[in-house]
């Protein structure tokens, strides 16, 4: 086998959760650049066509599903639009999730005024949203290997965070839903080895500081420069910097290909260093 081919996705079809999103869009451009046919899951039907025609204007093969990862009868909807347009899944990349506003403490807060409704709104969307889309798009990957006659085979890719495997003050349910994830991550390549074949594996990516949507308040005054949070994180990060969405890319290709064959039931830090510093 060429190097070339190790991180080569030709033939394969992806679906990727939260899509739309910063992380989600570069992850799925990525994959398609790679070879892969790519579903863009999200709950906006507009938005999922959109980044789809994106992917077929660079060259690749997209497709919009318009889903709720916290819907089961809406995953297994957009499912079969995969199996319909392209027979197969051989990828999964949940990058659907995120933190819950409720479920951060504000400034000066105490814990013990926690909203338990945010706090279970966020354990529900990266959690279940992780878990739900791999039971549905799973099982067709095992599903339609052995219709091809093969052995079931294929990759699932969580997204983790820095806040799972440390105490990061303030966003209190989200650390506590990646954290989840990464014990989920371990526990699924587990089972799915052992009881589907070890063809199926399941990984999972913790990225460091990448400014979003959901955190750009936190980390950047509106002037575009780090505030007091941010100016902390990028002290601690011995890359010095917030990670762009791009520098996922090379990682959820590896995870996903054949370069990759004997790896499952890890997380893998894309931090620019910040999970090995201690800050001294």
């Amino acid at each position: 086998m060429s190097v070339d081919s190790w991180f080569r996705l030709d033939g394969r079809v992806a679906v990727v959760t939260g899509g739309t999103g910063a992380l989600g869009s570069a992850m799925a451009r990525g994959l398609a650049a790679a070879g892969a046919r790519v579903a863009v899951l999200a709950r906006s039907a507009d938005v999922v066509a959109e980044r789809a025609r994106e992917l077929c204007a660079d060259g690749g093969e997209g497709l919009g599903l318009a889903g709720d990862v916290l819907a089961r009868d809406s995953l297994a909807r957009a499912r079969d639009r995969v199996l319909e347009r392209w027979g197969r899944v051989d990828i999964l990349v949940n990058a659907a999730g995120g933190n819950v506003a409720g479920a951060t403490l504000p400034p000066g807060e105490s814990v013990f005024g926690l909203s338990e409704d945010a706090f279970r709104d966020v354990l529900d969307l990266n959690v279940l949203g992780t878990l739900l889309p791999t039971q549905v798009f799973g099982a067709a990957m095992a599903d339609s290997a052995r219709e091809r006659g093969e052995a079931p085979a294929g990759s699932v890719v969580n997204i983790s965070s820095m806040a799972a495997d440390r105490a990061i003050t303030r966003v209190v349910g989200y650390a506590a839903a990646k954290a989840a994830i990464d014990n989920l991550t371990r526990w699924l390549a587990v089972e799915l080895a052992r009881n589907c074949g070890p063809g199926l594996r399941v990984n999972a990516i913790a990225p460091g500081f990448f400014v979003g949507e959901q955190n750009r308040a936190l980390l950047l005054e509106p002037d575009g420069s780090p505030t007091a949070r941010g100016r902390a994180i990028v002290e601690h990060t011995p890359a010095g910097r917030f990670g762009e969405a791009d520098e996922l890319v090379g990682t959820v290709v590896w995870l996903c290909g054949p370069g990759a064959g004997f790896v499952t039931g890890v997380v893998v830090p894309v931090d620019g260093g910040f999970s090995a510093f201690s800050g001294v």
